[in-house]
């Protein structure tokens, strides 16, 4: 984990028992420390706006509505009094780690990380609030690689063990059986790895390819010469499922409603904004990439990049939800009750204001208070 200005499944049950490890490796990592108290537990009194209010994101084009909202000013002057406090990740582990060991309020992340936190506290800790993203992961490889099979005895990267891109590739080499480990053995070795190391050991031959997301897939296939393998849009119905949420602490959820809603409106509009102003969006981005990592991308990446993503309030709630039951048809979860992960209320009441649909969920968003 960094500050604010440093650098920055599918369906198969035949390699099910390859890389159930992961669950003891990763998924139990992200909670050590936590609480295990059931969902239902007292409800904590509101106690008013918040002082300070401690967000994790990534610098990366998944997370461009924090990243233009928080650059943009958008967050703090909807916040008021509540004073922003921003760190930057590399993956959704390291960030829901610090959301449940207390040093953050709120995190984007992906879904798999979102998941493992519900599940492995019995629903207590966390709730997803709003979606962020769609799309803009994929599977980039070597030029000549065009098919699964070819990828046996290769080195392919991800973010970090247990986060949504590993996730999705370790699940989608198990449904073409091929099987991985957690320690890097098996048929496939997936090496996580920083998105930036990753880009370099690509351009040096030292892994085979990786499966990133935006920008880094598009950097892998612009400044390393790689091809698209998989796009994770076409192994989703119309091409849709979340690549970010927002998660929110539970307790800070139940102590500061009001923080939690000023949150939502700065999201909502900012989510607006770029798409209104798709340029002008790319830009604070890019100017932002510099800011926070020393280095902008180039036009073509950048281009690229944002073709491949959707920015939506939606948390597309279906594909969270097949999500879960994927990893647990392949070992990486036990059997998941999704209930309760979702409290939409501030988000439908943002989205009221700003004169816009409300989302829906097919798993529960009764959230909190009943």
């Amino acid at each position: 984990m960094i500050d604010n200005h440093a650098r920055n499944g599918r369906r198969s049950g035949a390699a099910a028992r390859t890389i159930a490890a992961i669950v003891a490796t990763a998924v139990l990592a992200l909670v050590a420390g936590c609480t295990s108290s059931p969902a239902g537990s007292a409800a904590v009194a509101d106690i008013g706006a918040a002082t300070t209010l401690r967000l994790g994101y990534f610098a990366n084009v998944t997370h461009a509505t924090p990243v233009v909202g928080v650059a943009r000013g958008t967050y703090a002057a909807h916040l008021g009094a509540t004073r922003l406090e921003t760190q930057i990740f590399n993956a959704g582990p390291a960030a829901v780690e610090a959301l449940l060991a207390g040093s953050l309020d709120a995190a984007y992340v992906g879904p798999n990380p979102a998941i493992n936190a519900f599940t492995r506290t019995k629903g207590a800790a966390v709730r997803i609030v709003a979606g962020a993203t769609s799309g803009g992961a994929a599977l980039v490889v070597k030029p000549g690689i065009s098919s699964a099979e070819q990828l046996r005895g290769k080195t392919l990267a991800t973010p970090q063990l247990g986060g949504t891109q590993d996730v999705a590739l370790r699940a989608w080499l198990a449904e073409h059986g091929l099987r991985t480990s957690p320690s890097g053995g098996g048929d496939v070795t997936v090496a996580p790895n920083d998105n930036a190391t990753t880009l370099q050991l690509f351009a040096d031959g030292k892994v085979d390819g990786g499966w990133l997301p935006e920008p880094w897939a598009s950097r892998l296939v612009v400044e390393g010469g790689g091809s698209v393998l998989v796009d994770e849009r076409d192994l989703w119905p119309s091409g849709r499922f979340v690549t970010t949420n927002l998660l929110v602490s539970t307790k800070f959820l139940r102590q500061h409603p009001a923080t939690v809603r000023a949150l939502l409106d700065a999201q909502v509009e900012t989510s607006g904004w770029i798409n209104a102003n798709r340029p002008a969006a790319q830009q604070v981005v890019q100017d932002e990439l510099v800011r926070l990592t020393g280095k902008g991308l180039k036009p073509a990446v950048m281009e690229r990049a944002f073709a491949g993503v959707e920015i939506t309030d939606d948390p597309v709630a279906s594909s969270l939800d097949s999500s879960a039951r994927h990893a647990t048809d392949i070992g990486l979860l036990p059997k998941t009750d999704l209930h309760g992960i979702y409290d939409l209320r501030a988000l439908t009441a943002a989205l009221a204001a700003a004169g816009r649909p409300a989302v829906s969920a097919p798993v529960s968003d009764a959230g909190l208070g009943k």
